[in-house]
């Protein structure tokens, strides 16, 4: 969805749009994403369960998300001109920008509660493993956003507010097919018996999501203000270099459709054979989703070594933001690298519902990107900052690394 929407405001010939999409984009990821723990959380827990062949016990998981998800997404209506003042005191994007950024951010604010409640829906269908379904609901979204963004932006010609209502409308026409895919395995009825009529009287069931879910909550806080100080402070070195990490950014999205299908496997089939205690099983699908991982991130380096400038064209065609994003494709090269192995241990992690270690190797790794932001980012500009980032993944790899022995060592197996 970032891909189209920044091809579509890319080819408009005032940088500030794509700008406004960039710190309009930053808010919204940590809005949302701050809370993806509904789907991570679902996941791991979701998989657990699915290990132990529970379907009851998924139903009423998926419940409780789901009421999570909905308080979260009234909460953000409630204080939506509070976040906005926040968000842009804290991005401090160009004078020009805020008008813009604020007609976007008036209308996608209203995709919440679909937002969070494709989270747990999500993460229902990863900790299941039907890849084939989550595989077609987000087809569905991105289609659909694609064209509506045809319509309004490139048809109507409706500029940033038109980027808006398409994300909008397609989340709601998401969200509904999900309900129907979801119901497909777990009816309505069986929801209803299972969730709300015995689950919702038990709220002590609600402490295992609850404590999964703060921790993860932490640690995507932390990963989400680390993109926002590289949003920041590309802001300030101008609005060319703010759009041009926006297009850097979609490298990112594009490595994460690659290597994050890896780390949901593991989350899945690790998560699995968690719930059914099967040591020797969890280790297979940790030692292959890495062996793929890394062809798939050798692979990633060589197209955008090859090709990282064509693709910058394609998405942009203002001279300027083209050569600050060329100066800064290095670090895009080296990204699929540095960053498989935080990727690929998230997955391990959320699939075992191993939160705590998360955060604490995600504050470590913050702590690191710190030291070094200034520094690089004095030193190279907009290159340095991004190798800032590579510098940030490889210190998430190593903490995950260090901390995967505890990880077994608490594993309870049962004999394969």
């Amino acid at each position: 969805m970032g891909l189209v929407d920044t091809w579509a405001i890319g080819h408009l010939p005032d940088p500030r749009f794509l700008a406004a999409i960039a710190v309009g984009s930053t808010i919204f990821t940590f809005i949302y994403w701050g809370f993806g723990f509904l789907r991570m959380g679902t996941t791991g827990h979701v998989a657990q369960a699915h290990g132990r062949k529970d379907l009851g016990e998924v139903a009423a998981l998926i419940f409780r998300s789901s009421i999570m998800a909905l308080l979260i997404a009234a909460f953000l209506l409630v204080l939506q001109t509070l976040i906005l003042k926040v968000g842009i005191f804290a991005l401090s994007p160009p004078e020009g920008v805020k008008t813009p950024l604020s007609d976007y951010f008036d209308i996608r604010i209203w995709s919440a509660p679909a937002s969070l409640l494709l989270f747990t829906l999500n993460g229902y269908l990863i900790g299941t493993a039907r890849a084939k379904a989550a595989l077609l609901l987000q087809l569905f979204l991105n289609i659909a956003n694609a064209a509506l963004n045809l319509i309004f932006v490139v048809g109507l010609n409706m500029g940033v507010e038109g980027v808006a209502l398409g994300t909008v409308v397609a989340e709601y026409g998401a969200l509904t097919l999900g309900f129907f895919i979801m119901n497909r395995q777990i009816s309505f009825k069986l929801f209803a018996k299972q969730a709300v009529l015995k689950i919702n009287r038990q709220w002590a069931a609600y402490a295992p999501l609850i404590s999964t879910n703060l921790f993860l909550f932490l640690r995507t806080l932390l990963l989400l203000t680390t993109f926002s100080m590289v949003t920041r402070d590309a802001g300030q070195l101008g609005a060319t270099e703010l759009a041009a990490s926006q297009i850097i950014s979609v490298f990112i999205m594009l490595i994460s459709l690659g290597l994050d299908g890896f780390a949901y496997a593991a989350e899945a089939l690790a998560g699995a054979a968690y719930g059914a205690k099967n040591k020797s099983s969890f280790s297979l699908w940790v030692r292959i989703g890495f062996f793929w991982a890394v062809i798939t991130s050798l692979f990633y380096s060589v197209c955008f070594w090859l090709f990282g400038s064509e693709i910058i064209s394609a998405l942009t065609d203002i001279e300027a933001i083209q050569l600050s994003a060329n100066r800064a494709l290095f670090a895009v090269i080296l990204l699929p690298i540095t960053a498989l192995w935080c990727y690929q241990y998230d997955g391990v992690f959320i699939g075992a519902t191993s939160s705590k270690a998360m955060m604490v190797t995600m504050a470590a790794a913050f702590i690191v990107f710190i030291a070094v932001k200034n520094p690089m980012t004095d030193a190279y500009g907009l290159l340095g900052l991004w190798l800032t980032i590579n510098i940030f993944m490889i210190a998430r790899g190593i903490g995950l690394a260090l901390y995967y022995p505890s990880l077994l060592r608490h594993f309870r197996p049962v004999a394969a």
